[in-house]
């Protein structure tokens, strides 16, 4: 991991610009007038990248490199360039995908990148060197990029778990109904004291059971006309 800083260093001759890739990586050389001095496909390896740095110094000794990318593919470039005390730019690559709808050529290609990379560290004079990070923020760096990686972890099993259980159980995700509400006294009546009636629920009253030797009542509509009842 490494810290933009701005910094002073002596006016550069030559930019090499490199477009970082996987497995390969293409450098451009420009020179003060934007002339390109070479242009090259390297393999992401340790003596293709030597072999590289050799040729371009060879060229010239004030040579500024510039890359689109910080970390990841670009590591172990990196930190060749540091190890031989090279001066080094980064540009983010929207920088370097907005500045190269200026350009003339049509389309995208890594060689094309690359001597946008090399132009932009030519002309522009507010990019930050990179140096060597801090080895206590790099182990937090390391720390929180890990514990993001552990986060998104649980919340995707928490989402296919989620839609596992829609499948077969539907009703589970709809919202279940509140139990009803149980009475409860007043706040602050507490409990009535022993003996007092007052606030006793009130009582239902039993049923009566009819008297077996009460004659049944007869409504005046169902008497017919003989005087009988019509039940």
């Amino acid at each position: 991991m490494l810290d933009d800083e701005l910094a002073e260093v002596t006016v550069p001759q030559i930019w090499a610009g490199v477009d970082i890739g996987k497995e390969h990586h293409h450098c451009v050389v420009l020179d003060a007038q934007g002339e390109p001095l070479l242009s090259r496909r390297v393999l992401n390896d340790a003596t293709a990248l030597l072999e590289l740095i050799s040729d371009v110094l060879a060229l010239s000794g004030e040579t500024l490199w510039a890359v689109d990318i910080n970390r990841g593919g670009a590591a172990l470039l990196i930190g060749l360039l540091l190890s031989h005390d090279q001066p080094m730019v980064y540009i983010t690559g929207l920088a370097v995908h907005q500045a190269s709808t200026a350009y003339r050529d049509q389309g995208k290609t890594d060689e094309k990148d690359a001597c946008v990379i090399a132009d932009q560290a030519r002309m522009r004079k507010d990019l930050g060197l990179l140096r060597p990070g801090d080895e206590i923020a790099v182990d937090l760096r390391t720390l929180t990029a890990r514990r993001t990686d552990l986060v998104n972890d649980r919340t995707r099993q928490i989402n296919r778990l989620r839609a596992q259980l829609l499948e077969i159980f539907p009703s589970a995700r709809r919202p279940s109904r509140a139990p009803a509400r149980l009475r409860h006294p007043a706040p602050g009546a507490g409990p009535a004291p022993e003996g007092d009636t007052s606030r006793a629920a009130p009582e239902t009253p039993p049923l009566r059971a009819p008297c077996p030797n009460t004659p049944p009542q007869v409504r005046p509509d169902r008497v017919s006309r003989g005087g009988r009842s019509r039940l």
